[in-house]
């Protein structure tokens, strides 16, 4: 007696032509594109949150990072002023695609100090950021971006 034909294989099937679809249709620009506008807002509007008008640190943005994000090694007044000057200067340089190796791996940085010595229970997110940032520092910033057209790679 054969076995029932079982209909896993035909979803198996199903489900890789669907995959191959969507490999085909999606661009990898696209993927760089979106990846780089994503990581890129996480950060620029977290910058905004540390100042009024263009880039005046406000008196609570010095608080925090005298109380709560305290760093080792670095004083809290110039830790406010390189990670609000980073998120803003970087996430521009990110949407541009302009230097965006360089950009995604001080995000990546940032990241590894804001999971060990601020937040660690937010592994979860962190490592979403570190996701979109490790592809970008792998694969650049594609060919819809200011690297490409200065042949930066």
């Amino acid at each position: 007696m054969t076995a029932p034909a079982s209909s896993k294989p035909a979803a198996l099937a199903l489900i890789n032509a669907l995959g191959l679809v969507f490999q085909r249709r999606i661009p990898d620009n696209v993927i760089l594109l979106t990846s780089r506008v994503a990581v890129a807002s996480i950060f620029f509007l977290s910058g905004r949150s540390k100042v009024d008008g263009v880039l005046h640190i406000t008196d609570g943005t010095y608080a925090l990072f005298q109380d709560d994000y305290r760093l080792p090694l670095i004083p809290p007044d110039i830790a406010a002023h390189l990670a609000t000057y980073a998120e803003h200067a970087f996430s521009i340089l990110l949407v541009l695609g302009l230097f965006t190796r360089f950009s995604a791996l001080a995000f990546l940085g940032m990241t590894a100090v804001i999971e060990i010595f601020v937040y660690p229970d937010a592994w979860p997110t962190h490592l979403s950021w570190a996701a979109l940032l490790g592809l970008l520092i792998a694969r650049g910033g594609g060919n819809w971006s200011l690297d490409r057209k200065f042949g930066i790679t």
